[in-house]
């Protein structure tokens, strides 16, 4: 059997299982592709291109009877724990950098991080940003990417839950930035030291119609990291309105907060309806990130 045969195999095994997508892929080929090339240790951006137009592909590549097996037993995995791909293997990748990932912190996805990357929030810095604050950092991929793409700044990345801040020590030392990312337990902003000139923060910010609705995939992370009704609410807002309220605080006059509220822009406008945020285009669309000023968040 052939990489590009076993692949495409694994392919539709996943799709007749019905195995959601979300964590790093988004289709079964792509999620397929993943995990046969992570179990065979090929390069995960190995081309299964055509042979014939390139050179370099390993599509025809020959899979030993072994190590299809190898492949298999990892599917099965895959398939019965409904665990995302990126906890079979431990490892993520997100705008092309890897990070380590466990069932201690969600799989890395946030789309704050291609707006680092492109470059899309320089409008609002300068010369003059110097702090960063990662707010939820999770595994700490976002204030890795932070200090990566700024190389000039400090950044801190705070995380209410010691399990995900262990996660995010092992990312930023295997980047080799101890001397720049400075991990901060933290509930929400109560023990950061600002003040900031750029806040991220990815919440837990998921309404409870749409917890209910999640697919197993998703109730494998920590449902503290996507729950944002921990005071009771529905809505999804309850863990933004205490940040949107004391944030001012923590920023310079010219600071800007990024916030990612996924699929939640009614809510959050319903929330908030003396708030004109801008919104960001991201590879999902406008109304996943958006941007608030020091000065906006004062009219709260």
């Amino acid at each position: 059997m052939t990489l590009l045969e076993l692949i495409t195999d694994a392919a539709q095994q996943l799709t007749d299982a019905g195995v959601a997508f979300g964590h790093g892929t988004t289709n079964a080929f792509d999620e397929a592709a993943w995990l046969v090339l992570w179990q065979l240790g090929l390069p995960l951006d190995s081309s299964l291109d055509n042979p014939a137009t390139d050179d370099t592909s390993v599509s025809n590549q020959a899979v030993a009877p072994e190590k299809q097996a190898q492949v298999a037993t990892l599917l099965i995995a895959r398939i019965e724990s409904r665990k995302p791909a990126a906890y079979l293997t431990r490892e993520a990748w997100l705008q092309g950098v890897p990070f380590y990932v466990d069932e201690r912190a969600i799989v890395p996805r946030s789309f704050i991080a291609e707006l680092l990357v492109n470059g899309d929030l320089d409008y609002w810095l300068s010369d003059a940003t110097q702090r960063v604050l990662d707010l939820c950092t999770g595994n700490g991929s976002l204030a890795v990417l932070a200090a990566m793409t700024y190389p000039d700044v400090s950044v801190d990345g705070a995380d209410i839950s010691d399990d995900a801040l262990a996660v995010a020590r092992i990312n930023v030392d295997r980047h080799q930035l101890q001397s720049r990312v400075t991990l901060t337990h933290s509930d929400g902003l109560a023990s950061v030291n600002g003040p900031y000139d750029l806040i991220l923060c990815n919440p837990p910010y998921v309404s409870a119609q749409s917890m209910a609705a999640l697919p197993l995939e998703y109730r494998a992370e920590p449902a503290l990291a996507l729950d944002g009704n921990g005071e009771g609410g529905s809505d999804g807002m309850d863990f933004i309105r205490h940040l949107l309220r004391q944030a001012p605080a923590q920023m310079t006059e010219k600071a800007i907060l990024v916030l990612e509220i996924g699929n939640e822009q009614a809510n959050f406008e319903a929330a908030f309806p003396k708030l004109a945020p801008i919104w960001l285009d991201t590879s999902a669309g406008d109304a996943q990130v958006l941007v608030l000023t020091r000065a906006e968040l004062l009219k709260i």
